[in-house]
């Protein structure tokens, strides 16, 4: 049977990687390294998926553009203080892309964080050489713009019909929804699955593992 998709373009921290918890502090530290107002865990979670910019931003809105850039580099160090490894991915992540590309989908990734970030990320996960194309939020627009999902559409030369999005946050549901293509979302990440609904994806997975029982 023909699959029904070509290319499946994956979000990165929430989705592939189990990372939600840690971002969410490193944006609470960084704020307290500047006696900001602390946001609330959700609230932390609720802006993963956006750049780092753009979610300061809406975190400390009492902050002005300088204390803003401050604040994001902050958060960066205090989340490259840690070093990855593959077991951050989510259990069973890495054997899963393994098995799609051997099945003849193009794999990508379309994430809010920085070209540096991500491949700091694909290297101690070990998974550079599974994907096509990736695209990140410092070479396009921030989510929930299409222009990351064009520019990997463009790329792969697929058809939109034939692509799947799939993704932890409003945002990477937006975002599919901006490009025109269908998505899926995750639960296992930054956002439950009544605030995922609303975005009207195929299927809402507890796991990124699952998908493969759906495609």
């Amino acid at each position: 049977m023909k699959q029904r998709f070509d290319l499946i373009i994956f979000d990165w921290d929430g989705t592939l990687m189990d990372s939600i918890d840690w971002i969410s502090r490193c944006l609470q530290n960084a704020g307290a390294d500047y006696q900001c107002k602390i946001p609330e865990d959700q609230a932390t979670k609720d802006v993963i998926g956006l750049s780092a910019s753009k979610a300061i931003a809406q975190l400390y809105p009492e902050a002005d553009a300088q204390l803003h850039i401050k604040l994001v580099d902050r958060y960066r160090a205090h989340y490259l203080s840690r070093q990855l490894n593959p077991d951050d991915l989510f259990p069973g992540v890495k054997e899963m892309l393994i098995k799609l590309k051997a099945d003849g989908y193009q794999l990508a990734v379309a994430t809010g964080k920085t070209r540096a970030g991500l491949q700091e990320a694909m290297k101690a996960t070990q998974t550079e050489d599974l994907f096509c194309i990736t695209r990140c939020a410092d070479e396009a627009i921030s989510k929930p713009d299409p222009k990351m999902l064009h520019d990997i559409i463009a790329h792969t030369q697929a058809s939109k019909d034939r692509c799947l999005m799939v993704g932890d946050s409003v945002f990477d549901l937006q975002m599919a929804q901006n490009a025109q293509i269908p998505a899926v979302a995750v639960t296992c990440g930054a956002q439950p699955a009544e605030l995922l609904q609303p975005f009207k994806p195929l299927l809402c997975l507890q796991q990124p593992t699952e998908l493969l029982n759906f495609i």
